[in-house]
């Protein structure tokens, strides 16, 4: 499934371009040099993966501890469940019932830091907006969050956030040369296709925790699996 997680950040950067865009537009790169901006750019995202990848490790452990329990198939199943629900939902319901409206003090302390950083041009300013850009709220970090909990593993899970975040590079990265270079009907397209892909996902989820004994799609519970060995002897 980690596959998903690219694909999900190459189409959805176009969400993340009109949601992150402000801050990819005002980083305080050194314009009149190309080589330092390649350099500060890529440490820019260097953070972002960072926080991505950190994050997936959190929740792959905790999809871990799950896995222990011996619900995996039943957590795939809740996760692509929950994903599809959460696109079907309208903004404004979901705007009224926000689950990061909880944390929005923690949240603010974070756009404070990235205000001032902003302001800063030092070693590592590059490396800390990046990374607190990470933690940002944001709908599709959501659904990449959700991938690396079905994964049941740190390193998965950590992977899938990062692969995540390295599919949204290319059109971060052009967004910051070129500024806003895409017409408003083309992001509107490309915005209605978004949710399309993440019901996509949240389907191959559901059959993978089907057990349907699919090659790498859906693989037989690992219990069937055993005891059909056991029959073969």
């Amino acid at each position: 499934m980690l596959w998903s997680a690219l694909l999900l950040g190459l189409l959805g950067s176009f969400h993340c371009v009109g949601m992150c865009g402000p801050i990819a537009f005002m980083l305080p790169v050194d314009r009149s040099h190309s080589l330092r901006k390649v350099v500060q750019i890529f440490t820019y995202h260097f953070g972002r993966l960072l926080a991505y990848s950190l994050i997936g490790l959190v929740f792959g452990l905790v999809g871990k501890g799950l896995y222990l329990f011996g619900i995996q198939q039943q957590l795939s199943i809740a996760i692509g469940v929950l994903m599809i629900v959460v696109v079907l939902i309208p903004t404004r319901i979901f705007n009224k019932y926000n689950f990061s409206k909880p944390i929005y003090k923690l949240i603010s302390k974070v756009k404070s830091a990235l205000g001032q950083a902003m302001k800063k041009k030092s070693a590592d300013t590059f490396l800390t907006i990046g990374f607190l850009n990470g933690f940002l709220p944001c709908g599709l970090v959501y659904m990449a969050v959700f991938g690396s909990l079905a994964s049941a593993s740190a390193l998965q899970g950590s992977l899938y956030m990062f692969l995540f975040g390295l599919g949204t590079i290319p059109l971060m990265t052009s967004a910051i040369y070129l500024g806003k270079f895409l017409n408003a009907t083309i992001k509107q397209r490309i915005q209605k296709a978004i949710p399309v892909f993440v019901v996509i996902i949240g389907l191959l989820f559901i059959i993978r925790g089907l057990g349907l004994g699919i090659p790498y799609l859906s693989p037989a519970p690992v219990v069937e699996m055993v005891k059909g060995d056991m029959d073969c002897e």
